[in-house]
């Protein structure tokens, strides 16, 4: 197949599918729930400030609870990267250690 014609015919459909799909819009940073017409709900400044004002009081009275992610758990931060290391680190090296042997392994090589 004609490599521009096939370079046309995925771009048209990119492009096609870009025209087409149902168009989504992020909230990133709203005050209260939003309604279908945008419009926020009571949730004023005022009443997010005070809301941000006692979540810091509460962070500054138990320090011990920290952010609330286990770093060192299994299922956090590290352990889940321990975790996956290991495991495609086994499989990477048994595909390592067997192509070494086998009848496409070069010869004089091991």
């Amino acid at each position: 197949m004609n490599r521009k014609i096939l370079l046309a015919a995925s771009l048209m459909a990119v492009f096609t599918i870009g025209y087409y799909a149902y168009p989504t819009v992020a909230f990133a940073q709203y005050m209260g729930n939003v309604g279908s017409e945008g419009n926020t709900g009571s949730y004023t400044l005022e009443e997010a400030l005070e809301l941000q004002r006692r979540r810091i009081e509460s962070a500054e009275a138990n320090p011990s609870s920290g952010s609330g992610t286990p770093y060192l758990d299994a299922g956090g931060v590290v352990g889940a990267s321990v975790i996956a290391g290991a495991v495609f680190g086994g499989i990477a090296g048994a595909f390592f250690f067997m192509g070494r042997k086998g009848k496409y392994a070069a010869m004089g090589r091991g």
